[in-house]
């Protein structure tokens, strides 16, 4: 059985600030915080409307509820989309990500954590209880949450009973920026010490862009044959991007 690397070159994005602008003397300061109509405020507009009208800057209000003193919440907002580009990127981060951030204490850290991990946990009980093959959305949902932000490539394996529901998720493989090698055997291992009746296996692009490479194709066809060979299939291979999945299973096992 063949190793896997494949290689990826991201350019590095450089994000200039903005020069200080001078403030009248007489004019507010916008860090002793601002009076929102109430009808503007997120958490009414949530109730009233429904979540999907909030700006992610809003979202991450109602998550954090209130600033350290001295630290306006939606300044606080605005400070994390642009220490990590995204929303989605933000929600990758680990506890010392978030170092440095004025207005994120250990208990906001805390607390951003645990919410992606409660939506981590909430996604593979879903996983569990039903067919994943008539679950394929849960499926991309899971993953792009899981690896969709990663820096650096990660490969996560699926293992499923008989009637394609989740026995466990593992990580398979990580790598670098650039490299990641990926040993058809030990998944077949774990595959026989789990019991598993079939798979589902997926890796990360850093880049964005699914479009498998030919190492990506070679690695599939070696995996699906040496899982043949202990009567265990290979569901699908999905390629995860930040926005995007690529699955050889509907592109028909190219």
């Amino acid at each position: 059985m063949s190793d896997y690397a494949s290689t990826i070159g991201d350019p590095m994005l450089d994000f200039a600030r903005s020069p200080p602008v001078a403030r009248p003397a007489d004019a507010p300061n916008p860090r002793r915080g601002r009076k929102w109509p109430k009808h503007d405020m997120p958490r009414e507009r949530l109730i009233d409307q429904g979540p999907a009208v909030l700006s992610d800057t809003e979202m991450i209000v109602l998550v954090l509820g209130s600033g350290l003193p001295g630290h306006d919440v939606f300044s606080v907002a605005r400070e994390l989309l642009d220490r990590f580009g995204s929303l989605r990127a933000m929600l990758d981060a680990t506890y010392a990500d978030f170092d440095g951030l004025r207005g994120i204490g250990p208990a906001k850290k805390a607390q951003l954590l645990a919410i992606m991990e409660m939506a981590r946990r909430s996604l593979v009980d879903k996983m569990r209880r039903r067919s994943l093959m008539n679950s394929p959305e849960a499926v991309e949902d899971y993953l792009r949450l899981l690896i969709g932000g990663r820096p650096q490539e990660v490969f996560v394996s699926l293992f499923l009973d008989a009637r394609h529901r989740l026995i466990r998720s593992e990580e398979s493989a990580r790598g670098t920026l650039t490299r990641m090698a990926v040993y058809p055997r030990e998944i077949v291992r774990r595959a026989l010490a789990l019991n598993a009746a079939s798979l589902i296996v997926a890796h990360n692009h850093p880049s964005g862009a699914v479009q498998p490479s030919a190492s990506d194709c070679s690695l599939t066809r070696t995996l699906r044959e040496a899982l043949a060979l202990i009567d265990v299939q290979l569901v699908d291979h999905l390629v995860i991007g930040a926005d995007s999945v690529y699955s050889f299973a509907r592109a028909g096992w190219p």
